[in-house]
């Protein structure tokens, strides 16, 4: 998505460790905008899975998970990291670790909002070594729904985690695969 890719060389910073930040228009700041047209090019890429829910993990994931269940007109449904008093205990569970902060935590999203009556498409702002997404397809396993596939914004092509969730026949679309980058030069798969 040529649109996406002159944002992200025009607002987007990278910093040692490949970290790169876009929480001016994504995942901090959003540019709402911006993340409608993205939502808009997901809903084209996955318009005739017969996606029921919409499920992303928080929390820099739900502006672009909400405007993709809007184009769906479908519920979305996010895993919380902290276990608050008003979950029940009848509850879906997995671990994941966050790249950004090089921590793992546990994700977990009530039983009643995933059932093997879904069909569910997964949505998230990054995908890097795929823990985030393979904790959430743990949890539409464990629901016995069905899984129509992942679509992220941007995908660091360099980190492998999109390459093995495809090699194991998951749909992944990327809006923007990054094969390379530095302060100087952001390299995008065609």
């Amino acid at each position: 998505m040529r649109f996406l890719k002159d944002i992200i060389v025009e607002r987007g910073q990278v910093f040692p460790g490949d970290v790169l930040k876009v929480d001016c228009f994504l995942n901090h700041q959003v540019d709402v905008m911006i993340v409608s047209k993205l939502a808009k090019e997901i809903y084209k890429r996955f318009k005739d899975s017969g996606v029921t829910k919409v499920l992303t993990i928080e929390s820099s994931g739900i502006p672009l998970a909400c405007l993709v269940a809007l184009e769906f007109k479908v519920p979305f449904v996010f895993a919380k990291k902290r276990k608050t008093i008003n979950l029940t205990e009848d509850l879906y569970k997995a671990k994941v670790f966050s790249y950004t902060t090089g921590k793992y935590s546990d994700i977990m999203i009530a039983a009643e909002y995933i059932t093997p009556k879904d069909k569910v498409l997964i949505v998230d702002d990054f995908l890097a070594n795929g823990s985030a997404l393979n904790a959430l397809i743990d949890i539409v396993n464990e629901a016995g729904a069905g899984l129509v596939g992942a679509a992220v914004a941007i995908e660091k092509g360099f980190q492998g985690g999109g390459d093995t969730l495809r090699q194991n026949g998951i749909k992944v679309e990327s809006l923007a695969i990054i094969d390379a980058m530095s302060p100087e030069k952001i390299i995008f798969r065609d």
